[in-house]
């Protein structure tokens, strides 16, 4: 029996790999090494091919990888010495992240690479009867900052024909939304109440003087509600006030980011005879 290539080899990257680009090394070779690609030596493409998604299988399951680094090929092996953890890749024939059958000496062999994601689109075209080799084309679209927070339904001219499309909560400018036929680019308007990093929101509260060194309350506007948040006395100008789960949604997963509240003290520029005789005496105090 051939002794197997190491996986890392396998996809072409470092031991240190980030999870990031375990996934994109995976995409490259798969796209290059699919036998529909290779009809001239299909035999030889469907070995990699199923070695690449081998490799991806277990590279990008970090408990699987973890034992990969530490036994090798062995840690997959009942009959090796290693953890018998039993074969990695689950039932035969399953690997990967899409559905392909290919035919060989005459017979078709089912493989079930599980969730599909960007590279059925990448080398087939899109989705749809046959495989296509053809780009999609690609929109752009321009969203308000709201819309972006809570997710809209748009009607949209695609091909000369009218589509309602929905965009999720939480997509962000620079995002692509890739459909059945066609490619959208998100651009998302800038707010002037909200700055966004990420899924977090920041927004700048101003407060006299007078509240920051007594403390107090403040009204805070989110993307969803009105809501009061206490400052304590003494509180600085650029201290920030984190809101829990008041950011934005998560495009991909449960959840939402947090807003972040920055107190900017206003110091007066005008004052009273009376102000002017109080802060003195605050002066004389040492404050």
């Amino acid at each position: 029996m051939a002794a197997k290539r190491d996986y890392y080899d396998v996809l072409g990257i470092q031991k240190g790999a980030s999870g990031a680009e375990v996934k994109s090394a995976y995409r490259q070779r798969a796209v290059e090494w699919h036998p529909d690609k290779h009809k001239d030596n299909k035999e030889e493409a469907e070995r990699k091919f199923k070695e690449i998604n081998e490799a991806y299988q277990v590279l990008s399951d970090s408990q699987k990888r973890q034992s990969y680094d530490q036994f090798g090929h062995a840690a997959f092996d009942r009959g090796a010495g290693g953890p018998t953890q039993g074969n990695p890749f689950g039932q035969a024939g399953r690997a990967g992240p899409f559905t392909y059958t290919y035919t060989s000496q005459g017979g078709g062999v089912p493989f079930d690479f599980g969730d599909p994601f960007e590279i059925f689109e990448q080398f087939f075209g899109g989705r749809g009867s046959g495989f296509r080799s053809q780009k999609l084309p690609r929109y752009s679209i321009d969203l308000e900052f709201m819309e972006a927070v809570k997710g809209v339904e748009k009607d949209v001219s695609v091909g000369g024909k009218r589509r309602k499309i929905k965009i999720p909560a939480g997509v962000d400018d620079g995002n692509r939304i890739q459909f059945e036929d066609f490619i959208l680019s998100i651009n998302v308007k800038p707010s002037r109440e909200f700055e966004r990093d990420g899924a977090d929101i920041y927004s700048v509260e101003r407060v006299p003087f007078s509240l920051a060194a007594l403390g107090g309350e403040i009204g805070v506007k989110t993307v969803d509600d009105n809501v009061t948040i206490k400052v304590r006395a003494g509180t600085q100008s650029g201290v920030m006030i984190r809101l829990k789960g008041k950011g934005m949604p998560h495009l991909r997963g449960r959840g939402r980011g947090d807003h972040y509240v920055r107190i900017q003290v206003e110091v007066p520029t005008k004052l009273s005879w009376g102000q002017k005789r109080l802060l003195k005496e605050l002066t004389d105090e040492g404050l």
